[in-house]
């Protein structure tokens, strides 16, 4: 990582750790993290889960079905609302990243 994105990384990794959306780690995963630069010219920080999320997704029509005779739907749209979701306890250390100021894992959804 270059030196400005180290510096980002820290200030976004301290601000996870203080809101107690991330925690440290001592899980036996850890995904690479990189940043990708928004249209304002800031940073955001991704983690690569792609090795992990090797796998069969549903096929769209199976998901469908399933909805059949249902009468209600919900949509919700809230700025960033999967921080709202906590992660299942069990699955909290699938979640860890590793950074050069250490490894850590999400307690909160992070789908923003």
């Amino acid at each position: 990582m270059a030196p400005l994105e180290l510096k980002e990384l820290k200030k976004q990794l301290e601000e996870l750790l203080d809101k107690g959306f991330i925690r440290p780690s001592i899980s036996p995963w850890g995904a690479p993290v990189l940043f990708v630069k928004k249209k304002d010219g800031s940073m955001r920080l991704c983690i690569d889960y792609i090795d992990k999320n090797k796998y069969p997704l549903p096929r769209i029509d199976d998901l469908l079905d399933q909805l059949k005779g249902a009468t209600v739907f919900s949509k919700i749209d809230l700025r960033s609302g999967y921080w709202q979701l906590r992660v299942e306890e069990g699955s909290i250390p699938k979640t860890a990243f590793r950074t050069r100021y250490g490894h850590y894992e999400f307690v909160l959804c992070h789908l923003d």
